[in-house]
């Protein structure tokens, strides 16, 4: 994508879904890149490609401020590629220049869930650094108030915890229509 893509109507721009780990990002992503025949790419797949391992093990081997680092790096990558359906890390849009870049080049959407349902789909594996810790609710609850604000810069704000993951395919389809996308609904 060119450096004036923020030029460019919606529908030639990459959306990228951003929120809390466990808001679904990937899941609904992929739902929603099929629906639009797009490719689809998960930002922290891409992470552990450029680094050659585990998002996890790239924050205990080097820290979070060397992964986000990486993280804005290969985000700013995949933005200047052909369009796409991205989902961004759940700290990625806190990133100030990620954040700016993403707003340049790309529609953004928020896929927002209550603490339960994150604490409740995160608690399925063992693959969040940040909630390595005595009260992971707490960190969880935390992580909401402090990036809520960044979130909420985010062209498109989707309410993600309600129904089946097809719910939120065709929520964020209609916006994207109110927001200029030519776009269907999928079934369940």
């Amino acid at each position: 994508m060119s450096e004036d893509s923020a030029d460019l109507p919606p529908a030639a721009r990459p959306i990228v879904l951003v929120g809390l780990m466990g808001a679904g990002k990937t899941t609904v992503g992929r739902r929603l890149a099929a629906a639009l025949n797009l490719p689809f790419v998960d930002a922290d797949e891409e992470i552990e490609k450029a680094a050659d391992r585990p998002v996890a093990e790239i924050f205990t081997d080097f820290g979070e401020a060397a992964f986000r680092d990486g993280e804005r790096r290969v985000i700013a990558r995949l933005l200047d590629e052909p369009q796409a359906v991205i989902a961004l890390g759940g700290g990625a849009f806190v990133n100030d220049e990620t954040r700016r870049l993403v707003r340049e080049k790309a529609i953004s959407v928020w896929l927002k869930a209550d603490l339960d349902t994150l604490m409740e789909r995160v608690s399925r594996r063992d693959t969040r650094p940040l909630l390595h810790t005595e009260d992971p609710r707490a960190v969880m609850a935390d992580l909401m108030a402090k990036r809520e604000a960044a979130y909420a810069e985010a062209n498109l704000q989707i309410q993600g915890d309600t129904g089946p993951h097809a719910t939120a395919v065709n929520r964020i389809l209609e916006a994207l229509v109110d927001y200029g996308f030519e776009a269907k609904a999928v079934d369940d």
